[in-house]
């Protein structure tokens, strides 16, 4: 079962400037955000273990943000 809301996911993209969105569009959206979300909760989870903790913290979050949007820009 989705995790996000479909108004949130469409709330977004008419932030981002579109003016008409099908339904699909936003179903699809919603699928690619929840796989990328729970990839980098599954990392920083397991930051916040090396770290000796057992709380994810925000920093654990960016950072794992970081190096999956500079794998993404160098094609990795």
């Amino acid at each position: 079962m989705p995790d996000i809301a479909l108004s949130a996911i469409d709330r977004i993209m008419r932030k981002a400037g579109a003016e008409r969105i099908s339904e699909d569009s936003v179903e699809a959206l919603r699928e690619v955000l929840e796989t990328i979300a729970l990839e980098i909760s599954r990392e920083a989870v397991t930051l916040a273990k090396h770290a000796g903790r057992k709380t994810v913290n925000a920093e654990d979050i960016k950072l794992v943000s970081r190096k999956l949007l500079a794998l993404t820009r160098l094609g990795i």
